[in-house]
């Protein structure tokens, strides 16, 4: 019986409106990642160069996660010398003084695997098309759950994602 083979999980998840019509919040794949992204960047940047590390980074998280294109927050904060105290050497890498820092917060569900692969592609994107050295990005993530965010309206996210059709 098809009831029976669905799982507690399952009957868990429909007992909540989650099933059968609408998607799951348990599975990563059933909704957007929407990441908020803070890039904190020499305030010697050009505008050039600063759109090149917003979009390099955009593209590592649409190519290397799958974050829908239209999925772009990110607020960028320029700091002057003598605003960012850091070490040039710590963890044996040579940083100099155009560290750019990206601090990522998402919900929660990526392997390690796809972090390091996303942390890559940062770093390669922000070589390739900003002139960013490689040893000057320095990434870090916070990971929380749909009850952390808002996105809109001041509306609890979470009700967004329990939502069966169009409102």
């Amino acid at each position: 019986d098809v009831e029976r083979s669905r799982g507690l999980g399952d009957v868990y998840k429909r007992q909540r409106g989650f099933w059968p019509d609408s998607p799951s919040p348990f599975d990563p794949k059933a909704h957007s990642t929407m990441p908020f992204v803070h890039t904190y960047l020499p305030q010697s940047t050009s505008t050039s160069q600063r759109d090149a590390v917003v979009q390099g980074i955009h593209q590592a998280l649409v190519q290397g996660i799958g974050m829908p294109e239209d999925e772009l927050f990110n607020m960028v904060h320029p700091y002057a010398p003598g605003q960012f105290a850091f070490s040039r050497s710590f963890n044996g890498v040579a940083r100099s003084d155009a560290v750019v820092v990206v601090e990522i917060t998402m919900r929660r569900g990526r392997s390690d695997a796809m972090k390091k692969a996303l942390y890559a592609a940062i770093a390669r994107n922000l070589h390739e098309g900003a002139g960013v050295a490689p040893a000057d990005v320095f990434i870090f993530m916070h990971e929380n759950d749909y009850s952390d965010w808002s996105v809109g309206h001041g509306r609890f996210a979470m009700a967004l994602v329990q939502q069966t059709g169009a409102q």
